[in-house]
């Protein structure tokens, strides 16, 4: 039996997973996580001396979150990311035993999960977003010229020429755009509606994958309003998109492609050519410029390989 496993603690965290279980209806997986994640806290709080949760004060649960950093001879470093995940477990718990009344107050309150390193966005270069596109038509594709090939040149071509998440370009319907006057009206994150433009090398593509293709793909299936349109004629799923996507990305040999990569490289090279981040933040709906000025990082960094790499005044 695990150090702690028979303690009053332990018991209380054994209330605490069945009523996740029971009356949240969490997971198989969660649950297993969450267990794992409480079986340590039980033990670190064990070698303290601490056999009830009513003993515990914050500088344990602070002494606990060290211990997730730091690691021991039995469990290594956790990444701030797995430690935050773990603390929400604990969090959970004191949370539980302060309303159940088996503690007076909870210890965990105040003591904040580790914050993951900023990731910048993923974006990649104009050059290497023309072999992405052109991979599709690619003889080695086998799609070159069919519906399908046309249908993925035209949702790759709208991803980019738009900033649309994967997400939104398979929610549009076909009387979402106007391709006369080049926009499409995407429904974002909460069902908020935005309009983007559309550029002419999407418009283009657009327009044969219309006239050209959907008729075929649509004559598989019932018929319906979707832009994009899988085999069966029935709309295409975000990861069908992704593995679009992804195809593409294989034959132009481009590693780390992601759902967002064509988002991302949309929005860094709006700001390269000198757009304004306000502008930005509205072509891709985000609610705070916060979020947009992300992507100028991305820009600056790019500018300071760029230096050190081709400046001969860049070496010290």
């Amino acid at each position: 039996m695990p150090a702690g496993a028979g303690s009053a603690l332990g018991g209380t965290v054994r209330t605490y997973l069945g009523h996740l279980a029971v009356e949240r209806g969490l997971a198989a997986n969660t649950l297993s996580s969450y267990r794992r994640d409480l079986r340590r806290y039980v033990q670190v709080q064990d070698g303290r001396g601490r056999a009830d949760i009513a003993d515990i004060t914050e500088g344990d649960v602070r002494a606990y979150l060290v211990s997730l950093r730091e690691g021991d001879a039995d469990h290594p470093p956790l990444s701030a990311g797995s430690a935050a995940r773990a603390l929400a477990a604990v969090r959970g718990l004191h949370r539980f035993a302060l309303r159940e009344g088996l503690a007076a107050g909870d210890p965990a309150h105040d003591v904040k999960p580790p914050t993951p390193p900023r990731r910048l966005p993923k974006a990649i270069s104009l050059a290497e977003v023309e072999r992405l596109l052109a991979a599709v038509d690619a003889p080695s594709g086998g799609d070159a010229g069919t519906a399908r090939g046309l249908r993925d040149r035209a949702l790759l071509e709208l991803l980019y020429g738009s900033g649309a998440r994967i997400s939104e370009a398979v929610g549009l319907d076909v009387d979402d755009l106007d391709l006369r006057d080049g926009f499409a009206r995407v429904a974002g994150k909460g069902g908020k509606a935005r309009v983007v433009p559309i550029g002419d090398y999407a418009r283009e593509a657009v327009d044969a994958y219309l006239v050209r293709a959907r008729p075929e793909l649509a004559g598989a299936g019932r018929g319906g309003p979707a832009l994009f349109l899988n085999a069966r004629g029935g709309r295409l799923s975000r990861q069908g998109a992704w593995m679009v996507l992804r195809a593409a990305a294989d034959r132009a040999h481009l590693s780390e492609v992601s759902p967002h990569t064509l988002r991302h490289s949309f929005a860094t090279h709006l700001l390269d050519g000198g757009a304004d981040v306000r502008v930005v933040q509205e072509l891709l709906g985000h609610a705070s410029v916060t979020t947009t000025q992300v992507y100028t990082l991305v820009t600056v960094q790019l500018l300071r390989e760029v230096y050190a790499t081709s400046h001969p005044r860049a070496r010290s």
